[in-house]
């Protein structure tokens, strides 16, 4: 028989519980982690989205019903109304004596997964039982950093004059060219689920100067690597009367900023993760790198042989990532393998382009687009694509756009590298990949 909610509300998180509350009545929430019943003695960790906090029940000390019917399980859904008490040996020296528990809901007796914390399930044992794989401390741990990473980029670039955009989700047309795309039904026509924001930020750049987007964008793209999935999170930003290496700047600038409120607001999830003395402070600015410098690095000390105009191979990036530990950028791609709207170096054969990579792992692709609506039809033609499957984007250029540069960044791929992951799928709440798209 449950117990029903009824005028009982939350009073504290668990993390509010502190020594200012002694002798004080609180009503807590959430789910048991775990439950030890020693005979005379009965211990219940409630977890909340927080943390966890000791509930206390000893014979003779709390009401002998309330000491005899409590019997729980693993997540049961719990209230507690009790009674806030220190006790060093109990976590973080604070104690609930309870005067009454009310069982919201039940589980079965034997979960599909471990939630202990003392064994470590399979992954995608964990993802088929995600929303409950989720209430794990280590998961705990990882969303508390990923929200104080959107939160640090937001703010750093509102307080750079930026506004935030949203753009549509289903196009008609392909973003970039290319063949990794989703189709979708729309009514009676084919349309596609966007890869990226790029061609409307570039778009809102001629609007609002400076705009960014955090948001979903879709690839389909069939690799089943540990850092690729289908739907990726990505924040997309673009400056007006700007240029490469003015981006560069903010970037750099960016990614500082956020690692630095991470290590002042999230500490205990960076230490519960054990990378609080490898997620640190980079040294700004950022090393610079021209594609054939990596390229002749790459051939000469590791023995690869990648011609001018190649990428750049996941074994050589591997190669890379010991060479440099650290944030660095690759400029100066080939324009033979950049998408159409990258301008082009004063020497064609190069582009202003940009990688951000941290150690192998690439997480940002940017540079200096073309805002000449002439020389973009010609770049459309020359990558094999039909200028009038773009006619929408192209007659915004009619209407004074301006110079403008900007990069796209992997949320989910960066939040990996900052925790410490060893799979992407770990970084996301519910992944898509090829083989996933449940739950």
């Amino acid at each position: 028989m449950l117990d029903e909610l009824g005028d009982w509300r939350k009073t504290h998180y668990t993390k509010e519980i502190n020594s200012d509350l002694i002798d004080e009545e609180v009503f807590l929430g959430g789910w048991v982690r775990n439950f030890r019943d020693l005979g005379g003695l009965k211990f219940i960790s409630l977890q909340d989205k927080f943390g966890e906090r000791q509930i206390t029940l000893k014979k003779g000390v709390v009401d002998n019903e309330l000491f005899e019917k409590t019997k729980l399980g693993y997540q049961y859904c719990i209230m507690v109304k009790g009674i806030v008490k220190k006790f060093n040996e109990a976590p973080g020296g604070i104690e609930i004596i309870p005067s009454e528990i009310k069982i919201l809901n039940t589980t079965p007796d034997k979960l599909p997964i471990d939630m202990t914390g003392e064994t470590v399930s399979e992954l995608d044992l964990r993802l088929n039982n995600r929303a409950l794989d989720l209430r794990s401390l280590k998961n705990q741990a990882i969303f508390e950093i990923r929200g104080e990473l959107l939160r640090s980029i937001r703010n750093f670039l509102f307080e750079r004059n930026f506004t935030e955009i949203t753009t549509p989700k289903i196009i008609g047309s392909a973003t970039e060219g290319g063949t990794e795309l989703f189709p979708i039904i729309y009514f009676e026509e084919e349309a596609f689920l966007t890869q990226s924001a790029q061609l409307y930020k570039e778009q809102l750049s001629g609007v609002y100067e400076r705009v960014f987007e955090i948001s979903d964008c879709f690839r389909a793209e069939k690799s089943r690597t540990k850092r690729h999935i289908c739907e990726i999170f990505t924040l997309d930003l673009e400056i007006a009367f700007s240029t490469m290496e003015d981006v560069l700047k903010i970037l750099e600038a960016m990614v500082y900023n956020a690692i630095k409120d991470i290590r002042e607001n999230q500490m205990s999830a960076l230490k519960y993760l054990k990378v609080d003395k490898t997620t640190i402070l980079p040294e700004i600015p950022f090393p610079i790198y021209k594609y054939e410098e990596i390229i002749d690095l790459i051939n000469n000390k590791f023995s690869f042989d990648i011609d001018f105009g190649e990428d750049i191979s996941t074994e050589a990036y591997r190669k890379l990532g010991e060479e440099f530990i650290g944030y660095y950028y690759i400029t100066h791609w080939p324009m033979s393998i950049k998408p159409f709207y990258i301008m082009p170096s004063i020497n064609p054969k190069y582009s202003e382009s940009f990688d951000l990579q941290k150690g192998m792992l690439e997480l940002t692709s940017g540079g200096t687009r073309i805002h000449n609506k002439v020389q973009l039809i010609n770049a459309l033609e020359e990558k094999g694509l039909n200028p009038l499957a773009f006619t929408s984007h192209l007659n915004t250029f009619d209407y004074g756009m301006p110079p403008h540069a900007g990069f796209g960044l992997g949320i989910d791929r960066w939040l990996t590298i900052l925790c410490g992951l060893d799979d992407i799928r770990e970084a996301v709440m519910y992944p898509r990949t090829p083989d996933r798209l449940t739950p």
